[in-house]
């Protein structure tokens, strides 16, 4: 099933890595990491998530096992061994325009840049879509004036998706990736996680058919469908166990490790 020897894996962080409702690290993952790097594999990380809301115990894993290799906020911030890579900041006349359009509407939004999130308001809607992923936030409307800001949040529920597609606001130069009952990511049209990829193995002197990626959302689509070997964890969203070449097991049953035995990818003898 390989098209190539795997040279880097990226790994998803929500529900892949790590169970975000539980705030659980399965036991197998530190020892999946130290044996891909024992392999000459290099481990990575590609997330929606920001690098400032990382959970704790990612930015331990990272810390203890030595994880160098980041696409972040949906491929509009990359990095290697603490150098940028490729970056995308939303112009800021775009964000005016955006922002002007939510507030006449009464729709709440966050700035995500890459060393902090800031929120237009604190609502129960918004708690409950973001406190699950960090509560490291903050009330500020005026952010996007003196930070880069990579990608936007949307704090609405799925009955106004089609109002916001009618209205035209992000016409085609942004899409929108539903992650939340109340949220959704909107990010410039041509960012995912795929593109973020292909910047950082450019960088590295390697193919796609050298990279193999786990995911479980509707934001790792892309990247999937893309890498040379895309595996859905169990719990994944249906659509994208459509595209992915293999599915393992669910992250609370071993799901990383029983895949990469699966695909040989590590043997028994590697752990």
């Amino acid at each position: 099933m390989l098209k190539a020897p795997i040279k880097v894996i990226f790994f998803d962080i929500d529900e892949t890595l790590y169970v975000k409702d539980k705030a659980i690290l399965p036991d197998t993952v530190p020892t999946v990491i130290r044996s891909l790097k024992r392999k000459g594999i290099i481990p990575a990380i590609a997330t929606g998530r920001a690098r400032c809301a990382f959970p704790k115990k990612i930015d331990q894993l990272i810390k203890q096992e030595g994880i160098e290799l980041f696409v972040t906020i949906n491929g509009q911030y990359n990095s290697y061994q603490n150098q940028v890579i490729a970056k995308h900041p939303i112009d800021t006349t775009d964000i005016e325009r955006i922002v002007h359009f939510l507030s006449q509407h009464q729709i709440e939004y966050a700035f995500v840049g890459n060393e902090g999130i800031a929120v237009s308001n604190i609502t129960p809607h918004l708690k409950q879509a973001l406190d699950p992923i960090t509560t490291r936030y903050f009330i500020d409307k005026n952010y996007y004036q003196t930070h880069e800001i990579y990608q936007l949040l949307l704090f609405y529920s799925a009955e106004q998706d089609q109002f916001i597609a009618d209205s035209g606001i992000l016409k085609d130069k942004f899409k929108t990736v539903r992650w939340h009952d109340y949220s959704v990511d909107c990010l410039v049209a041509t960012g995912s996680k795929a593109s973020g990829i292909d910047a950082v193995i450019e960088h590295l002197g390697l193919t796609i058919d050298n990279v193999m990626a786990f995911g479980d959302g509707l934001n790792d689509i892309e990247m999937i469908s893309h890498v040379g070997t895309g595996v859905a964890m169990g719990n994944a969203h249906p659509e994208l166990k459509k595209v992915a070449d293999y599915t393992t097991e669910d992250i609370e049953h071993d799901g990383l490790l029983k895949g990469l035995l699966a695909l040989g990818v590590l043997n028994s003898s590697d752990l």
